[in-house]
């Protein structure tokens, strides 16, 4: 059976994530730095040692990597890499920092843009982490840093990923990728962003091109 790393995972399991993972064929390793949530394996992304090389089928990092210092995202997406088979692929999303920037010009700082299950979420909730969260304490939920599209394209690139593409979402104000740790075809790539992300790679919420790499790195 494949094995898919939750990174970030919470409270949420493999039944949050995209319906390409939900044909029988994965199973899900729960990874977290919070031990309440019951993680099959305690640790930060930045420290990712436990996970050994080349272990891991996939990765499903949703809202993970806006935690961490810029300096550290590259180190992270490397480590994403590390613990990826040569015919592994990771799936990543997080906030779509120029589109929540975009709304702060327009005058939209503490105004609802969308609601989750935590409750309703404000411009200054994407830019710093969920406020509410963060006053409870859970420190872990501030933000760090922040992606904008083709940041975000470079960083995976930097990473060594030969293969990828990504989307964002204005009205979630999101972006969403996926990065392959080998050369696949781009239609192929394409085809399985849908599968494993359930977003079109092309539609009405897109309003600027799609990235993906001219040539493999």
């Amino acid at each position: 059976m494949k094995k898919v790393l939750h990174v970030g995972c919470g409270g949420k399991t493999i039944e949050s994530m995209g319906s390409g993972f939900h044909d029988g064929s994965w199973r899900e390793v729960r990874f977290d730095v919070d031990e309440r949530v019951r993680p099959d394996i305690v640790g930060s992304i930045v420290n990712m040692e436990a996970v050994p090389d080349g272990s891991m089928d996939a990765i499903w990092s949703s809202h993970n990597l806006e935690h961490v210092f810029h300096h550290e995202a590259p180190h992270v997406l490397r480590e994403f890499r590390r613990v990826l088979k040569d015919s592994g692929f990771c799936v990543i999303t997080c906030p779509d920092i120029e589109n929540v920037c975009a709304r702060v010009a327009a005058g939209s700082l503490t105004e609802e843009l969308y609601r989750t299950p935590a409750g309703p979420m404000t411009a200054l909730d994407v830019l710093y982490g969920h406020l509410a969260s963060v006053a409870r304490g859970e420190v872990h939920m501030a933000h760090k840093t922040g992606f904008g599209l083709r940041l975000l394209a470079a960083r995976l690139q930097q990473a060594g990923f030969p293969r990828y593409f990504g989307r964002r979402r204005r009205w979630f104000i999101d972006l969403w990728f996926i990065a392959f740790n080998r050369r696949i075809s781009r239609s192929a790539v394409r085809e399985s962003f849908q599968r494993y992300t359930d977003i079109p790679p092309d539609g009405p919420e897109q309003p600027a091109p799609a990235v993906e790499p001219t040539r493999p790195c």
